[in-house]
């Protein structure tokens, strides 16, 4: 009898564990391909760019997986990360809370007594400067931005590339 709730226990877990790996994949088969990957960091550097920010831009898809990184002449190295760790950490927990936007995640971890801990996991950075790419409602990608005076700067240049590829999916 006892071996029964063990199983039912692992069971459970196993169920868990894999539903939420689902949420950072692709559902329905449907990915940000390269092309408009590239295309949305684009649009980010230059919107960014116009305003005399020198930036970097990452896209990822939804696991977290780098698809595309651009940095411009000025950026300085941190960018790089930072802007990577930005899309990182709003693909894979915006879709947990339903958020588009990092500056809420940080927000609403911020207002969260236990949030803090959530900095102390690798690649997760909670500043504004990232927004998630959706297909429908599936989440397939995100971009984040580094390098302006301000996060919220940054997050409107990644909402730039956002927008350009939207209509296109």
């Amino acid at each position: 009898m006892k071996y029964k709730f063990w199983v039912v226990g692992v069971a459970s877990a196993a169920i868990f564990f894999v539903t939420s790996a689902r949420s950072q994949v692709y559902l329905h088969g449907q990915g940000l391909p390269l092309v408009l990957a590239t295309q949305a960091a684009n649009v980010a550097l230059q919107q960014c760019a116009k305003k005399g920010f020198p930036v970097s831009v990452a896209v990822v898809d939804p696991s977290g997986q780098m698809r595309v990184f651009l940095k411009s002449d000025q950026a300085t190295v941190h960018t790089k990360d930072a802007s990577f760790r930005k899309a990182y950490t709003i693909v894979t927990f915006g879709p947990i809370f339903n958020l588009e936007h990092s500056s809420a995640l940080a927000e609403k971890f911020r207002a969260n007594p236990s949030g803090a801990a959530f900095a102390g996991i690798p690649d997760v950075l909670l500043l504004p400067g990232g927004a998630v790419v959706r297909s429908g409602s599936e989440v397939v990608g995100a971009v984040g931005v580094s390098g302006s005076p301000d996060g919220m700067e940054d997050e409107a240049c990644a909402q730039a590339g956002v927008d350009a590829i939207r209509s296109k999916f």
